[in-house]
């Protein structure tokens, strides 16, 4: 009796179900001394403990006196059973003689796959594992023609030298596997290539271009000096400071020589020209000196200012008022400034010994306009109020300065306030500067701390109208 799982029988009658079990039985067995009925694998198992008397009744067992009961056996077989898969949606129903006939051919019923790939699965789930799964199935290659199982099918793929694939390099070409390492290394105008001369790698399309400008090219000196090649990046240094025929200027070039001569003659030219050279060396020196003092004038300008205020420190004035007594009408000349941005330049004189009515007794104090930059600008005459002070250098804790203080209105007629000529300097006594010969006495100036620390501060302020300065 083949094999069943009992719950899918219908409850069968109690006659035949096997006492030891309480199942259905199988492959029943009849004792003859009794008449009792088991399942016979029961029964064995129950003999193989050593007790040979009847389960129900107790009685002794002859074993050879127990047959089988096909009358029963028939019985069982004509029950009714579902499909073991049931549950799994099977809805085939029968007899448990029928049962394996159904398993035969029940899709939910598992069976081995025919490749003996060792897979076990349901028969509705075999014909796609065969097909598409299995290890074991057998395949031809579309491109070579090569029979495969399929485990080798696979690692076949993206192998077979038959296969057309294109360039990995996106050069466009299509060809079969097996051509496409020497395409991609001999052909290939996209393949990379380093460059003879930089070992850079670039596409082997560029590189041509890539020559004409490589710093590690080789070029010829274009003076055709000798030197077989030099690298391109390396050819002004070698035109600069090597090559024996590149034309050279004179070092004393900026001094005015225009000589030029191949390198190798250039010692010659230095030793026959050493005293134009020195000449020009002279002159270069006398240009730069008068350059020297433009700036200077310049800066001191600049570091003056242009708010229309200067206070000048006449410093060491005890020697230079010993050199003003011993020098007559020795004047000393404060640095330029100017009264506004783009305004009037003045300059401030003084006589230490004192000038004209003040000469020997005062220190004389004197204002002149000379040349500016923006003169073309300006209204003229110059006429506006002028202020000089002799600041008082006392500590302002202890008392309150006392400066000595003038102030004056330009006369419009006065030479000296017209419009400057280009050739007007400091040093042109011809226009003499507007000012007080007797500004203070030689005794007043040592009444308070006029000089101190054997210097004094003269202030001269200029009144410029706020709508001229804008």
């Amino acid at each position: 009796m083949p094999g069943f799982d009992y719950k899918f029988l219908e409850k069968p009658k109690r006659r035949l179900l096997c006492p030891l079990c309480a199942k259905a039985m199988r492959e029943p067995v009849r004792v003859s001394t009794c008449g009792h009925r088991f399942c016979d694998t029961c029964l064995q198992e129950f003999l193989s403990e050593g007790v040979f008397k009847c389960p129900e009744d107790q009685l002794p067992l002859d074993y050879a006196k127990i047959y089988p009961d096909p009358e029963l056996e028939a019985q069982v077989l004509s029950l009714t059973i579902r499909c073991i898969h049931s549950e799994e949606g099977c809805r085939w129903s029968g007899t448990v003689r029928h049962l394996q006939v159904h398993l035969g051919t029940c899709s939910y019923n598992v069976v081995p796959c025919p490749n003996r790939c060792g897979a076990k699965l349901s028969r509705r789930d075999l014909p796609p594992h065969v097909q598409h799964d299995c290890p074991q199935r057998h395949l031809k290659c579309e491109f070579c023609g090569a029979d495969f199982t399929g485990e080798a099918y696979e690692n076949h793929q993206g192998l077979c030298p038959q296969e057309s694939v294109y360039c990995e390099n996106k050069c466009g070409a299509r060809m079969m596997r097996r051509l496409l390492s020497q395409h991609m290394l001999s052909e290939c105008p996209k393949r990379t290539q380093p460059c003879g001369y930089c070992s850079k790698e670039f596409l082997y399309d560029t590189i041509q271009n890539h020559e004409y400008q490589c710093p590690r090219y080789p070029v010829p000196c274009p003076n055709q000096c000798g030197v077989p090649s030099i690298a391109r990046e390396d050819l002004s240094g070698h035109l600069k400071e090597n090559c024996t025929t590149a034309l050279a200027l004179c070092p004393f070039k900026e001094a005015g020589c225009k000589h030029r001569c191949p390198k190798l003659s250039m010692s010659r030219h230095l030793d026959e020209s050493t005293k134009m050279h020195l000449g020009l060396m002279c002159a270069l020196v006398a240009r730069q000196r008068q350059e020297l003092g433009d700036l200077r004038r310049e800066v001191e300008e600049l570091a003056v200012g242009s708010e229309g205020v200067l206070i000048w420190k006449i410093a060491d004035y005890a020697r230079k008022l010993q050199e003003a007594k011993a020098r007559s009408n020795f004047e000393s000349f404060s640095p330029p400034f100017y009264t506004h941005r783009y305004g009037y330049r003045l300059q401030v004189s003084a006589f230490l010994n004192g000038n004209g009515s003040g000469e020997g007794s005062h220190l004389s104090v004197y204002i002149r306009v000379l040349p500016g930059q923006y003169d073309n600008l300006l209204e003229w005459p110059f006429a506006y109020r002028v202020t000089f002070s002799l600041l008082d250098q006392s500590d302002p804790s202890l008392s309150k300065p006392q400066h000595i203080t003038e102030t004056f209105l330009p006369d419009p007629n006065w030479k000296n306030f017209q419009k400057p000529g280009a050739g007007r300097t400091s040093l042109d006594e011809s226009l003499l500067g507007f000012g007080y010969p007797k500004f203070i006495s030689h005794e007043d100036i040592k009444k308070r701390n006029y000089v101190r620390d054997n210097a004094v501060f003269i202030k001269a302020s200029v009144e410029i109208p706020q709508k001229i300065i804008s």
